[in-house]
């Protein structure tokens, strides 16, 4: 990052007095503008299930962007920035018959699909609406790979978008999602050799798709993994293989093509923190005759943290500063009586200063994409955090 990207959030941490997520629509904006200069001519469509905020909503449609939802709900939230129809896209290749004609109701006529039997259903709801296919990928190199569930072969994506051709629907597109927090470029230089053979096949059969989805995938910079290591992905070789793949794409395919690109993580996660406070620190010898300490919080898995099992968050004790601190090793947990919701996965404790007592402000970074997605509406009584903004 080239600026402390946390000022802003330390600001408006250190001014909370009670339990919050804080984004930083500034430090957003700032992420949106990067991504525009590295891929330019390439229209960002934010994948709004990362942070369905209307503040973070409105903000991005100010600068230009576009949007992949999941779902009518989403649809629904998004069309009120005022962003046009035509800059949405059902992005979700799982949904019912209803599904598709509540959203073609509410003026989309963009469709992710996968499967022949999707391509029927849409062609009934949403009659002569544009389909792209998404392509299945491996997911080496991701947080989480976003395999099995969605995306097909090359030899079904060929067959699905013949079939849209036959169905009366215009075969408009290709996708791929590399998988999300994905840390090598690699991932992207495969994804693009199946989308240019992808291509080449079509054009083949004369259909000429117009555009390419690149989705999701871009990572975020500022948590750690669960095993502690800092996350350090390498961006410029990630853009660099992007733009060679998609010059790649334009040389392969019969007709011009768009790109289109749907960011999450990338342009949230890191723009947005937790203040929280310490329920309690306590030490208590298990079974094995070992003492182990442990660092409940007010907030967990379950409202606000709940990709701990795969991210290590950033933690800072703002009244446990000066003098430096004794550290002991402990186990992060949020206050349910849910056994899941705890982080050191890796057997890897997080040192914390010793003298933290009930009450005691928490700083947790890197908290701006999926906090505020997965809250449970008051999962054992505790409550959502509300939203503010630096």
């Amino acid at each position: 990052m080239k600026r402390d990207e946390n000022a802003t959030l330390r600001t408006a941490l250190a001014a909370a007095s009670e339990d919050r997520v804080i984004f930083d629509l500034a430090g957003i904006e700032e992420r949106y503008a990067s991504l525009v200069r590295e891929l330019p001519g390439v229209s960002v469509r934010f994948a709004m299930k990362a942070c369905p905020v209307d503040e973070v909503l409105d903000r991005l449609a100010e600068r230009g962007a576009g949007f992949d939802a999941a779902s009518p709900q989403e649809i629904a939230q998004v069309l009120r920035t005022g962003v046009p129809a035509g800059a949405v896209h059902y992005g979700n290749t799982v949904k019912s018959d209803r599904n598709i004609a509540d959203a073609y109701r509410l003026g989309i006529r963009n469709f992710a699909t996968d499967s022949l039997e999707d391509v029927t259903a849409i062609a009934l709801h949403a009659p002569g609406a544009r389909v792209f296919c998404r392509l299945a990928t491996q997911g080496d190199g991701a947080l989480w790979g976003l395999g099995r569930k969605f995306g097909c072969s090359e030899s079904d994506a060929v067959r699905v978008l013949e079939a849209a051709r036959s169905s009366g629907l215009t075969p408009a597109g290709l996708s791929v999602h590399v998988g999300s927090q994905q840390m090598t470029a690699e991932a992207w230089r495969n994804a693009f050799d199946s989308l240019a053979d992808v291509l080449a096949a079509l054009n083949r059969r004369g259909i000429l798709p117009d555009h390419v989805n690149l989705g999701g995938g871009l990572p975020a910079l500022g948590c750690a993994d669960r095993t502690g290591t800092p996350l350090d992905p390498p961006m410029d070789k990630i853009f660099a293989t992007i733009r060679e793949g998609i010059q790649h794409l334009e040389e392969v395919s019969a007709a011009p093509l768009d790109f289109v690109i749907e960011p999450g993580r990338h342009l949230v996660a890191d723009h947005g923190a937790i203040r929280a406070h310490v329920s309690r620190l306590s030490a208590r010898e298990q079974p094995n005759g070992e003492r182990e300490y442990w660092l409940y919080l007010s907030c967990g898995k379950f409202n606000g943290l709940y990709e701990m099992d795969e991210l290590q968050y950033r933690l800072e004790f703002p009244t446990h500063t000066e003098p430096v601190p004794e550290r002991v090793p402990a186990i992060i947990a949020g206050p349910t009586c849910d056994s899941d919701d705890a982080y050191a996965p890796e057997g890897r404790p997080v040192r914390v200063p010793e003298g933290l007592a009930s009450g005691d402000p928490v700083w947790i970074f890197g908290c701006g994409a999926y906090a505020v997605s997965y809250m449970t509406r008051g999962f054992n009584g505790f409550d959502p955090l509300p939203c503010a903004f630096a």
